[in-house]
């Protein structure tokens, strides 16, 4: 599936409306659940770390999957609150990455290394 279908697809599932305020209350939201999905994924890998040893199962995979599928709709959601076609966020997020092995800078700290 192309990221832009994805992005009209999922718009089906916002409970929030599109951005008319300000400061929108549904984008607040979308930003919290991205944040709160991306710490369910972190979890799911500590309590595989404490729990299993660092061995992912078949059923580990699954449910990280399912996560990170919760991530995807909350990117998406966000880029299109902000009226940003979802691929490019994938094109300019490729195109800092590719900047970065060039200039030797992927390993590191700092958003504009």
């Amino acid at each position: 599936m192309k990221f832009d279908k994805y992005q009209e697809e999922i718009v089906q599932y916002d409970l929030c409306s599109p951005m008319n305020e300000v400061i929108p209350v549904g984008l607040l939201e979308k930003v919290l659940g991205l944040a709160g999905e991306a710490g369910e994924t972190a979890d799911k890998f500590k309590k595989i770390l404490r729990d299993k040893s660092g061995k992912i199962s078949p059923e580990d995979r699954g449910e990280i999957v399912k996560e990170l599928g919760d991530v995807l709709w909350y990117t998406a959601t966000i880029a299109r609150y902000l009226g940003v076609p979802f691929s490019e966020v994938a094109k300019q997020n490729l195109k800092k990455a590719e900047s970065r092995k060039k200039r030797g800078k992927l390993g590191g700290s700092g958003d504009n290394r």
